[in-house]
């Protein structure tokens, strides 16, 4: 095992502010019972914030941040884990307040690592990551509270992003009838080739000028928030839910009682952070099964290596990247 390594480190003072691929040595990494040769991390939109000067994420400098990582066990002071064991980690305190995946090598604490399931290699596992994860959570979610093919069509919203492209190939493999919305008139050759039927505009799904509107859709996968999340509960049909993970279009959304009381409208929030681990063990072995999307590397992947990750880190946060940013370590 090396000494020293690259990792993508971001620095702050009172007058400065750094992003640049620093090299580290075993030392420098935080307390943990598992030690990993990092293979491959993924690019998230709160990669993006942490690796912004008034991103929020970061609490104290220098730091590592990366949310997602995938790798090899080289040393494990826990008896379930073991050299030469293939394993991802997502959330958690990972790239927030512990040094994160875009890093040769790191080390976290034991509770928060997950054997690799049969069906994903290492590079798969960071296609999906944690907005992978987020979008089979949703499904999840949504299939629990009485979601299927035959109750008709299915809305994801921000569907080029992370959550939405996996979400969209999700939901297609599985038989449901897609409907994607996205503000970019551009992709919409991509969504199709993920499984999406049709495709509406980002304006067409703001509409809150009423608190009930025509029953559409049976579910809805909503990592937007905002007037798009007050939309979608106005125009849910009866029983249906809406599973929201994000809040891209604003942490604040209006409603009334009504899509509950008068349809029975269910609202689901989806974590993935600090979600519990017997679940998370079993939806990784889905993302690995059923709920793997179809071509994932070839059609909602793109590789970079880590002296092009800053470059990605702020076309994150413009919305200018579509599906997912794997990192090559």
């Amino acid at each position: 095992m090396t000494e020293r390594f690259r990792a993508l480190v971001v620095d702050k003072s009172e007058d400065s502010f750094s992003v640049n691929v620093k090299e580290l040595s075993l030392n420098d990494l935080p307390e943990g019972d598992v030690t990993i040769r990092v293979a491959y991390s993924s690019v998230n939109y709160k990669d993006g914030l942490a690796a912004a000067p008034n991103g929020r994420i970061v609490k104290s400098y220098p730091f590592v941040p990366g949310i997602d990582l995938s790798g090899t066990v080289v040393e494990s002071r826990d008896s379930r884990f073991r050299e030469g064991d293939e394993v991802l980690v997502t959330s958690y305190e990972l790239g927030v307040t512990h040094y994160g995946g875009f890093s040769e090598y790191a080390r976290v604490p034991a509770s928060w690592v997950v054997k690799l399931p049969e069906g994903l290699s290492l590079k798969e596992a960071m296609a999906l990551g944690t907005a992978g994860f987020t979008a089979g959570l949703s499904v999840q979610r949504l299939e629990e509270n009485g979601l299927h093919p035959d109750r008709g069509p299915v809305i994801v919203t921000g569907a080029t992003g992370g959550v939405g492209s996996t979400a969209v190939a999700m939901l297609a493999k599985r038989g449901y009838h897609v409907v994607a919305s996205t503000g970019k008139e551009s992709e919409h050759e991509y969504l199709h080739s993920l499984g999406a039927k049709e495709i509406l505009s980002r304006e067409q799904v703001t509409d809150t000028s009423r608190p009930l509107q025509k029953e559409l859709w049976a579910g809805a996968v909503d990592p937007v928030g905002g007037n798009t999340l007050s939309y979608l509960l106005s125009t849910t049909k009866y029983g249906g839910s809406v599973a929201v993970s994000g809040l891209t279009g604003g942490a604040d959304f209006t409603t009334t009682v009504f899509p509950f009381i008068l349809r029975g409208v269910n609202l689901l929030g989806i974590d993935s952070v600090y979600c519990p681990m017997n679940v998370r063990v079993k939806l990784w072995e889905r993302l690995g099964s059923d709920l793997k999307p179809a071509n994932l590397l070839e059609s909602i992947g793109q590789e970079i290596t880590l002296d092009e990750l800053p470059a990605s880190l702020s076309a994150i946060l413009k919305a200018e990247i579509r599906g997912r940013t794997i990192v090559r370590l």
